[in-house]
């Protein structure tokens, strides 16, 4: 079945919900607006049950079927905040929140779920129950897990969980999927080297901080060359390097540095802490410093479960004709928390040729909506089809 009608004639409402969220974003929690328009939207397409403060600022909606002899519970859900980025799109409906902008395309996750929402509560064509998930806080401050901590698979009986993501590149409105790992394990670090300071024309009598920090930098990308798999994927990535004295004529006492790590398996998790604590420590104390690490690792690797994979591939090939292999993505998505908790999917669908996500001047592509809207339908009622 390829798009809906229903989305077609849809497609003007839903852009402009879309729109109207691309000029009011909101970051992490603090997705009250949206989270209230959310909230009414549901309210207004008679929803069986809606749910706010999941998560802090999440909203859930549940959607039951014509009937419910196969007792099956999906969920859908799509993220809401945006980034602290200063747009550049130009675009008639730009952010009008300095400093924040959706550069990633929640603003379209949200609408094409509230659109497949609408639907799904107008027809009710399936055998089951839908619960559509509306998370804050996915760019960074982990609201996947917070809702699943908040008890949302338990509470609303969810079985099963889909998620998808626009994808600049890949030609608008169509599919692209992988069956397990697929998004990586996204760790952060902060790391103070503590020498000694004092004038730079008397490098002698210090500790060079800056040159034991320039050590570590390098030494860290041997980490991927020399200590893992070369078939396995790790990047160490050193992104910050800050010196406690910013004058010309001094070595400075300390030296900070920031950076993340992103592995595809656990034992590269470990692997990659381990080295880059020992090389740091190790490194610093052959120039007579000293290293602190604070390492904290946040999102998991992303597993998309076999069968649901393969079922979600299949649902997107009847949408559009069909469903690419997608790749390996270095980036991390807090989806892998729900896919923790219960079998499911994470899909792309194509943004067409646009700007790549977290630039200033990417955009949405609002001729995704219906391609979208469809594939989410269609999970609903090819997974639970009407008794």
């Amino acid at each position: 079945m390829p798009v809906k009608n229903r989305f077609a004639e849809l497609h003007p409402e839903i852009t402009a919900w879309r729109q109207d969220l691309h000029e009011n974003p909101e970051l992490l929690f603090d997705t009250h607006r949206t989270s209230a328009l959310v909230a009414e939207k549901l309210k207004t397409f008679g929803c069986d049950e809606i749910a706010t403060g999941i998560g802090r600022t999440g909203v859930v909606g549940v959607i039951r079927g014509k009937s419910d002899r196969s007792g099956r519970v999906i969920g859908l859900r799509a993220d809401m905040d945006a980034l602290p980025i200063l747009e550049q799109t130009g675009v008639e409906y730009a952010s009008k929140t300095p400093g924040a902008m959706h550069a990633c395309g929640h603003d379209g996750h949200t609408s094409m779920l509230l659109g497949a929402a609408k639907y799904l509560a107008e027809t009710r064509n399936f055998d089951g129950t839908v619960v559509v998930i509306f998370q804050p806080a996915e760019e960074g401050g982990g609201g996947g897990l917070e809702m699943c901590k908040d008890g949302l698979m338990d509470r609303f009986g969810i079985q099963e969980v889909y998620g998808m993501h626009n994808w600049p590149g890949l030609p608008s409105g169509s599919f692209a999927i992988r069956p397990g790992p697929f998004f990586a394990a996204t760790d952060i670090f902060n790391l103070e080297i503590e020498g000694l300071g004092g004038h730079a024309a008397k490098p002698n009598e210090t500790i060079d901080t800056t040159v034991v920090a320039s050590q570590i930098v390098m030494a860290a990308q041997t980490i991927a060359s020399r200590n893992a798999d070369p078939v396995d994927q790790i990047v160490v990535s050193i992104t910050s390097f800050e010196t406690s004295s910013k004058a010309y004529n001094v070595i400075p006492q300390r030296v900070m540095m920031k950076g993340t790590v992103r592995t595809m398996s656990p034992k590269m998790r470990d692997l990659a802490q381990t080295r880059l604590t020992t090389l740091a420590e190790g490194i610093a104390a052959s120039f007579g410093a000293t290293a602190r690490m604070d390492y904290t690792r946040n999102y998991p690797v992303m597993v998309n479960h076999e069968e649901q994979t393969e079922f979600a591939a299949s649902v997107a090939a009847s949408v559009a004709g069909s469903c690419a292999d997608a790749p390996l993505v270095m980036g991390g998505e807090d989806f892998a928390y729900m896919l923790e908790e219960r079998p499911g999917a994470y899909i792309l669908v194509g943004n067409g040729e646009s700007a790549a996500v977290h630039h200033p001047e990417y955009n949405f592509n609002d001729e995704v909506i219906p391609a979208g809207c469809s594939w989410w339908a269609e999970i609903v009622e090819r997974r639970m089809p009407a008794a």
